[in-house]
């Protein structure tokens, strides 16, 4: 088996594999950090390189959290009967769309190429999202990445893969 595929069966059960502290510990280090925050390498380098990262200038990863749990909305004026009196929702998108949108609007000369789950507790879930400088002349000359110059938005028209499983478009 290649490398990839031994990291890929470590982040299939990580508690499982890293051992329950180690485990805790990596969340324990990703509460103390920011909501989103650049890094340097990809945490899990197999799911990153399955889904476009290449170790290059113009290329760079960004950690992003969001709490879990519904949504609260506003209180509403009008009376309600207590059985509808409910305000609590949740969103037509996925945690890892949402996170994806975030990133998008901190990075906004950067494009959102995708992202993967990298750990969850019981109150947040974190994400890493690959993200493109479509400016940047080592990707504008990159035979496989120079398609992503042209696009604006991709992640607010739902065309990254979450997004696309959002609208139906994926299983």
């Amino acid at each position: 088996m290649s490398m990839y595929k031994y990291i890929n069966k470590l982040w299939k059960r990580p508690k499982a594999h890293f051992g329950t502290d180690a485990w805790k510990n990596w969340l324990v280090e990703l509460r103390s950090r920011p909501a989103f925050e650049r890094i340097e390498k990809p945490t899990r380098l197999d799911r990153a390189r399955a889904l476009g990262y290449k170790s290059k200038q113009g290329i760079f990863i960004i950690r992003g959290s969001v709490p879990k749990g519904t949504t609260k909305r506003p209180k509403f004026t009008g009376g309600r009967r207590p059985k509808r009196y409910t305000r609590r929702g949740t969103h037509a998108r996925s945690k890892q769309s949402v996170i994806e949108m975030r990133a998008s609007r901190k990075y906004p000369n950067a494009e959102v190429l995708n992202s993967y789950w990298v750990g969850e507790d019981g109150k947040r879930v974190w994400y890493e999202v690959i993200m493109v400088d479509r400016d940047h002349p080592s990707i504008k000359s990159d035979r496989t990445l120079s398609w992503i110059t042209t696009k604006k938005n991709r992640v607010a028209r739902g065309l990254t893969s979450s997004g696309k499983k959002a609208r139906g478009l994926v299983r």
